[in-house]
């Protein structure tokens, strides 16, 4: 059994080929695609999260709004920049959005990826300390707000406050007891799989990773969550892991399908990002016979207990419920994840 959920980019576009043409569009039909997807059984909403651009950005709103709306489905983040982030101001936040929703909310953290603009983070009022590059600067913001989470006491009370106080140091409030074991990490090496695991997150892995051996994606990728699982299990932590993989996967089920994705299958592909070599997963584009096959070759899926399936958003919520809907009916169950 799988947990499958969908990640969405929320993006926009006055375009007339697209569903959604505004910032309002996107969020209106987040909120609505999160509905269906609990009502098709799918197990998961996440969204991504971009600066300056047309896309998806202050995700707690957002995840509020779907926990009210909602009441089973996993909602979450793949993933939050912490080279922007106040980890302060963030735990208010994310606290609030979880206890809306009851206690689902599954919160992808990681470095983040290249943005729209240079050094975006610094219009955010951030810098990295004395000799260190903005990924430390992410992860420092990462392991206080992992700190944070734990809701112990860290400041002193004003003797003469507005309102009564409790005893002893005050911390940040609403605290939302659990939320410290749904945090992950988003990693694009091994390397940060393994820190990850050393600082008790789970992992998220998407469709791109640091070209660490030459081999296939999905071939690296689940070395990657081995090598993850072997340092969790070092690390002495008192509960299972979990890891999600991202990937583009479409049942072919009508001419509809086959005029978006019917094209031939694709490949993995080379890149250089942030001046690191990458390899890009392929997707997965067939009718469920050729496509249930094709991904039972996915050594990464086969690893993973949570697949999040990309969306593509402007096509509106009524195509993605129905690409949900074929993942979920015709491919899911013939490998055992349903």
């Amino acid at each position: 059994m799988k947990k499958i959920g969908f990640l969405s980019f929320g993006h926009w576009s006055a375009s007339s080929q697209s569903a959604t043409r505004s910032a309002s569009d996107v969020l209106l039909q987040s909120i609505d695609l999160a509905v269906a997807a609990e009502e098709l059984g799918a197990d998961g909403a996440y969204f991504r999260v971009h600066h300056f651009a047309q896309q998806l950005a202050s995700p707690f709103p957002l995840l509020a709004a779907v926990g009210a709306r909602t009441s089973r489905i996993e909602i979450g983040t793949g993933v939050i920049d912490m080279r922007y982030e106040n980890p302060f101001y963030m735990l208010e936040d994310a606290g609030s959005a979880d206890l809306i929703s009851g206690g689902r909310l599954q919160l992808g953290i990681s470095r983040g990826s290249p943005e729209q603009v240079i050094e975006g983070w610094r219009h955010f009022g951030y810098s990295p300390a004395e000799g260190q590059n903005d990924a430390d600067m992410g992860r420092r913001h990462a392991e206080v707000f992992l700190e944070l989470l734990k809701g112990d006491g860290f400041a002193q009370p004003n003797p003469r406050p507005m309102f009564p106080n409790p005893p002893g140091l005050l911390r940040l409030e609403p605290h939302s007891p659990g939320l410290r074991e749904r945090i992950w990490w988003g990693s694009g090496s091994n390397a940060t799989a393994v820190w990850a695991a050393q600082m008790g997150m789970n992992l998220q892995s998407s469709t791109l990773k640091a070209d660490e051996s030459g081999e296939p994606f999905h071939v690296q990728q689940a070395k990657q969550i081995r090598a993850y699982r072997a340092a969790w299990k070092e690390a002495g932590h008192d509960r299972e892991p979990r890891v999600s993989v991202s990937r583009s996967i479409f049942a072919v089920m009508n001419d509809q399908d086959r005029a978006y994705f019917g094209r031939d299958g694709s490949s993995d592909q080379i890149g250089v990002i942030d001046n690191m070599r990458a390899v890009f997963g392929r997707s997965y584009a067939a009718e469920p016979d050729r496509l249930i096959a094709e991904l039972k070759a996915d050594e990464a899926i086969a690893e993973a207990d949570t697949l999040l399936l990309t969306v593509p958003n402007q096509l509106g919520v009524e195509y993605n419920a129905h690409v949900l809907e074929s993942i979920l009916r015709h491919v899911a169950p013939a490998l055992d994840w349903r």
